[in-house]
């Protein structure tokens, strides 16, 4: 901590609890595997028996060892403790990350305006070449009257379908020259010439 601050009488009695859990865990754990040690130790004949002194070797090692294991978890409990302790009571660390992190995240918000600014820019002058595109090919389409684009499309359909009736009609009308040519003929083959039919003079 970057400012010493003095505990309340109820904080600093609990922490001199944690100082002496720890102390006494740690101090069972050594006891505990030194005994371990020394009862694995070979020791010359004794008042009982080998098999006798095995059994209560191995019997004050599972006891032990029971120990050792009860102060490693209380050990662990400690530190459990402890960090509750902290999050509970340590209120400048806790400030000290939530400012951290709020800085952090204001740099990320600044960052992503500053693209999105970027990005904005880019699309408007994008939009701004592609409209100029639009209108410069439209305007061609359109009369002089400035029509809207639909409406220029829909006269130029209608143009379109009368240019298409009058074509029809001019060809199914009949040729002008064929009537008069057809009745001119016979008249000129009778006035003519002697022909291979009886003529006027076998007549008179």
């Amino acid at each position: 901590m970057a400012q010493q601050r003095a505990l309340p009488q109820s904080k600093e009695t609990l922490l001199q609890s944690y100082n002496k859990r720890l102390k006494d865990d740690v101090k069972s754990i050594m006891d505990n595997f030194t005994e371990i040690i020394k009862t694995a130790k070979i020791e010359d004949e004794t008042q009982v028996s080998r098999a006798t002194q095995g059994e209560q070797d191995n019997y004050e090692m599972h006891v032990r060892a029971a120990n050792i294991v009860r102060a490693g978890e209380s050990l662990m409990k400690l530190v459990s403790d402890l960090k509750q302790f902290l999050i509970l009571n340590d209120f400048p660390s806790v400030n000290e990350a939530i400012d951290q992190r709020n800085q952090q995240l204001r740099a990320l918000q600044e960052e992503c305006d500053r693209k999105l600014i970027a990005l904005r820019d880019e699309i408007s002058i994008d939009l701004y070449e592609l409209e100029e595109e639009y209108y410069s090919s439209s305007s061609s389409l359109c009369e002089a009257n400035d029509l809207p684009l639909c409406e220029a499309y829909w006269r130029l359909d209608l143009d379109t379908d009368s240019a298409d009736g009058l074509s029809a009609l001019v060809l199914a009308s009949p040729e002008p020259s064929a009537g008069p040519l057809q009745a001119a003929a016979p008249a000129h083959s009778h006035a003519g010439g002697p022909g291979p039919g009886p003529g006027p003079t076998e007549h008179t």
